[in-house]
């Protein structure tokens, strides 16, 4: 078969066959009546393998030593195949992605786009101090995409550039609550919570029913950060576990201002005075654990924690018995107060 038809029948055009005949690759071996040079069946057959071999990404220089080297095994080279096809898919998987970024802001000018691309830049950079000056640097009124503030947030390891970006969530608004909050379903604890620490500081009723989903997180340090956000937000779904953060600490004082705070609800003030008392007495053996509860009864609004201390000073912990006394001295001397008056 001459060259003509073979590059008609394989798909292969006249020139790569006649680069390969001059590399040595693939050369016709046969010779028709007039003297021209004809590929055989044998040669066609090796036109496909060299083919083949292409698509999986072979140099030619590589394919020649696969076909002719029986010494040249492909375990290794397709292992590095592998890893080099990988990283192409990483490269056009991060291409997608800065593109999908850019094109979510709408761009109208190319300073818009050059503006995004900037940020992307600062954002991957090794260098703390480059991505927090990427999140920080003025906008030049270019809105950055919730999204791409969202991934950045929920892989950040550094404390300083995580502050930063969850800043620049929340001026963002809403927009990447559910971004952010996909987090929490995360089997990195990490991922988790640095979820719950950004929706902490998004507003809503998406973000509050996030940051409540996140309650039943097994993780002690996601819960203790989504009761303390959502009692700052009047939830009193979080009453519980803010007793437990009292209980465990740390962050017991705070939660024990948001429990106080809860508790000029009257519905649930004997709730949470009685939460804590549980917990007295479930901890009588843990001397730290009942002062910090003895505390947070003073956190109590009014005098409706009076009882229950007047009962702890004469309690058999003389560092519970001293606190409670003292702090039954001070509620009693507030002017101008009774008894479950808040």
């Amino acid at each position: 078969m001459l060259i003509g038809e073979v590059a008609r029948r394989s798909g292969v055009s006249a020139r790569m066959l006649r680069h390969y005949d001059s590399l040595g690759l693939v050369r016709p071996t046969g010779r028709t009546v007039g003297g021209y040079r004809e590929y055989s069946p044998e040669d066609i057959r090796r036109i496909f393998h060299v083919e083949g071999l292409r698509s999986l990404g072979l140099s030619l220089s590589q394919i020649g030593r696969a076909l002719d080297d029986a010494a040249f095994t492909p375990s290794a080279l397709v292992g590095d195949l592998i890893r080099k096809a990988g990283e192409r898919l990483d490269r056009e998987r991060e291409l997608l992605e800065r593109l999908r970024a850019v094109d979510s802001t709408e761009p109208s000018r190319w300073q818009d786009v050059l503006r995004i691309i900037e940020l992307l830049h600062g954002l991957g950079s090794q260098s703390p101090a480059r991505r927090q000056q990427a999140v920080l640097a003025p906008a030049e009124d270019v809105a950055v995409p919730a999204e791409l503030l969202a991934e950045a947030v929920l892989t950040e390891s550094d404390p300083y550039v995580a502050g930063a970006l969850r800043w620049a969530l929340a001026r963002a608004g809403g927009d990447g609550v559910a971004s952010v909050a996909s987090g929490l379903g995360s089997e990195d604890v990490d991922v988790r919570r640095r979820a719950v620490l950004a929706l902490a500081e998004l507003p809503g009723d998406e973000a509050t029913a996030a940051l409540t989903d996140a309650l039943e997180d097994p993780d002690t340090t996601v819960r203790r950060h989504a009761a303390l956000a959502l009692g700052g937000r009047g939830v009193t779904r979080a009453v519980p576990a803010l007793v437990d953060t009292v209980v465990e600490g740390p962050n017991d004082v705070e939660a024990a201002e948001l429990l106080g705070t809860l508790a000029q609800d009257a519905e649930w003030a004997d709730r949470i005075i009685s939460a804590l008392a549980e917990q007295l007495t479930a901890y009588a053996a843990d001397s730290a654990v009942r002062i910090r509860l003895t505390q947070a009864l003073a956190e109590m609004p009014g005098t409706i924690a009076l009882d229950t201390l007047r009962q702890l000073s004469c309690d058999e912990d003389r560092a519970v018995a001293a606190i409670a006394s003292a702090l039954v001295e001070t509620l009693v001397a507030r002017p101008g107060e009774e008894p479950g008056q808040p």
